[in-house]
Formats: structure tokens, C-alpha cells, sequence
């Protein structure tokens, strides 16, 4: 079939009338700032290898660090992301190829993630744009919110006793896999329970701001860590005193302690068994609850781009990979909404 001189510019033209998120992505981000760290980390990963002219020249970094970002934002595998790339316009047009320029493939995509797995790089990333952020006008304000979200894996199903082994931390010496099998065991991974219902993966961990809805810290745990734990460490620069989180944060003692800070804390309160709530603290947890719903939007917008995260990867390791794009990426995609709204001025507490 003949296709006309402009096909292509029509068919664009009607994504766009349909609402491509891409557009305003690539439009509004400085993609070059993340060029150094990769670039670093790619020569990294390649001084065991001896250097030579010879060859292919080296993929552009951020070409395939943008597939990385279209994986996340519709929580594609490998291949489905290379396929993907190849098949779909909008895709093709973000990440800047001509019509039949191949895209790198899913072995690259791997390698690359791989790459991104020594000193945490998702999380060195995620921080180079929240230093940008704050450089920009979209400081952290009108205080903070901590909760945390658990992310499932592969449940891995053996025996009582090489469960009990690999709880204990000596997950490695476990004589009863064959190599092939111990690849494909997650022995970082842990069960938790919430609403009486078992969970198997990792915890991720958020703070986010009140104003803008952007994250502004994160840590990745194993699932069976309590919200609680990795509270303070959470914490970053605002603009408020004011911190929020559900009853699972809340202890006498660290209430004292964020009062002696100067902060102020609005924490859930949860009654007890011949202790219910009076009236008066139902009503104080339905006024911090307006607040504090705010992150539950943020866990919800992943959850609408992307489907219900499961990692599909193995090993703490490549889970704060993906995990840590994910956050990055739901920055990028966030602060992206917060900017165009600002050209049309818009103001207050971001929506």
C-alpha cells in the first residue's frame, strides 16, 4: 500500500489529539543531565575491557536510558520494551529514531541496567534531578508525608529448612539448588503481612512533599522491615515543620522526639482494644487524613501508568534499580504536569 508524503505527520498529529504523556516529557526534561553519571558508569563497567578504536561506536547512553524510562512508565519487560520501541510511533518519536532506525534491544537494556547496579546509580540519579527540582522553583513545601508500599516478586517455594537458612542471611551456602536454580531464587526478598494478608518482595519506602507531590527521598527494604524503621532517615529539607504518617509511625517516643526537634508531627492515631478513639480524635485523624491522602495519589498514579508493580527481577540489587527508575521516572513525569500547569498559571497546592 502507497502511503502518502504526509501519512506519518497525520498519524503523530492524532496521538497527540489523544494525549500522548510523551510529549510533554521530552518537551520539558534536560535529558543532559543525567548524561555525566551514566556516561561515568558505562566507562566504569567497561575498564576491565581493553580499549580500542576498533568497532561500533558506543550506543548513546541517553537513548537507551530513555527506553529505560518508557519501561517504567508502562512496566514493560526487556523485550516488550524493544519490541515496543520498534512498533509504536509515539515510542519512536520520544526517543528521537527515524522511521526503520532499530532500537537497542533487550540484551542492551539488561547490560545496561546491570550497569546501573554499583553505588546505587538509580538513587544517584533520582537525587541529581531533586537537586534540580529545588534549583527550579519546585522546593519541598508545606511539609512532608512518609508511608510506604510493598512491591511483589516471584514467590520462591522450597522447604522449611532452606527457608529457615535463607531468613538467616545465609541464603548463598544453600547446598540443595543446582546453579541454574540458585539464579532464579530471590533470596533478598521476605514475607510480610498487611490486612491479614501475606505479601512476598520489598518495601519502598517514600517521602513526599505536601505541596507538589513529588518525592523527595525513598529506600528500598526487603518487605518484612517495618514502616517505622526507616522513618527519620527518610526525612529531607522543607519549608514546613509540619510531618504526617499513619499509625504505623507513631510511638510515644517518637513523638517526643520530633516535638524536642521543633517539628510538628500528624500522626494517625489507631484505638485499641478497650481504648476505641473518642470522638474528638476520629475527627483529628479525618483532618490529618486530608492531608496525608496525598502520597496514597502518588502510589495510585504509578499504579495507573503502570498496572500493580511486580518485579520481575531477582536480588535486592536490580530491585533498587527498578524501583528507583520507577521513582525517578514518576518525578520526571510529575514535574513535567507541574510545569506546564505553571505556564498557564496555576498556583496553591498542587492537585
Amino acid at each position: 500500500m502507497a502511503h502518502g508524503l504526509f501519512d506519518l505527520h497525520l498519524q503523530l498529529q492524532k496521538i497527540d489529539e489523544n494525549g500522548d504523556p510523551l510529549v510533554k516529557i521530552n518537551l520539558l526534561i534536560d535529558w543532559e543531565l543525567f548524561r555525566k553519571d551514566l556516561e561515568n558508569a558505562r566507562e566504569q563497567a567497561r575498564s576491565h575491557e581493553p580499549k580500542s578504536n576498533a568497532g561500533r561506536k558506543p550506543i548513546d547512553v541517553i537513548l537507551i536510558f530513555k527506553m529505560l524510562v518508557l519501561q517504567s512508565l508502562y512496566n514493560l519487560s526487556d523485550d516488550a520494551t524493544e519490541q515496543q520501541c520498534l512498533d509504536r510511533l509515539g515510542f519512536q518519536r520520544f526517543l528521537g529514531l527515524a522511521i526503520g532506525e532499530a532500537a537497542p534491544d533487550a540484551k542492551t537494556l539488561w547490560a545496561f541496567k546491570e550497569m546501573l547496579k554499583p553505588n546505587d546509580l538509580a538513587k544517584v540519579l533520582f537525587l541529581r534531578f531533586d537537586d534540580f527540582l529545588r534549583n527550579n522553583g519546585f522546593e519541598a513545601k508545606q511539609g512532608q508525608i512518609v508511608d510506604a508500599n510493598i512491591v511483589r516478586v516471584r514467590i520462591r517455594r522450597d522447604t522449611p529448612e532452606v527457608n529457615k537458612q535463607v531468613k538467616a542471611g545465609d541464603g548463598g551456602s544453600v547446598t540443595t539448588w543446582s546453579e541454574p536454580t540458585r539464579l532464579q531464587k530471590d533470596i533478598d526478598a521476605r514475607w510480610t503481612k498487611k490486612n491479614n494478608k501475606s505479601y512476598f518482595g520489598y518495601k519502598d519506602h517514600e517521602s513526599v512533599d505536601v505541596k507538589h507531590k513529588l518525592i523527595r527521598a525513598y529506600r528500598i527494604t526487603s518487605a518484612e522491615v517495618h514502616d517505622s524503621q526507616v522513618y527519620e532517615e527518610l526525612l529531607t529539607a522543607n519549608d514546613s515543620v509540619e510531618e504526617y504518617a499513619d499509625s504505623a509511625y507513631r510511638s510515644e517516643q517518637r513523638m517526643k522526639t520530633r516535638i524536642l526537634d521543633d517539628k510538628i508531627p500528624h500522626f494517625q492515631e489507631k484505638g485499641t482494644r478497650g481504648h476505641p478513639l473518642t470522638e474528638q480524635r476520629k475527627l483529628a485523624n479525618r483532618e490529618r487524613s486530608r492531608v496525608r491522602s496525598r502520597v496514597e495519589h502518588v502510589f495510585g498514579a504509578k499504579v495507573m501508568r503502570a498496572s500493580n508493580m511486580i518485579v520481575r527481577t531477582i536480588g535486592m540489587a536490580r530491585a533498587k534499580v527498578k524501583l528507583g527508575l520507577r521513582n525517578l521516572v514518576y518525578n520526571l513525569e510529575r514535574y513535567a504536569m507541574l510545569k506546564l500547569r505553571s505556564f498557564v498559571g496555576g498556583g496553591g497546592v498542587a492537585a
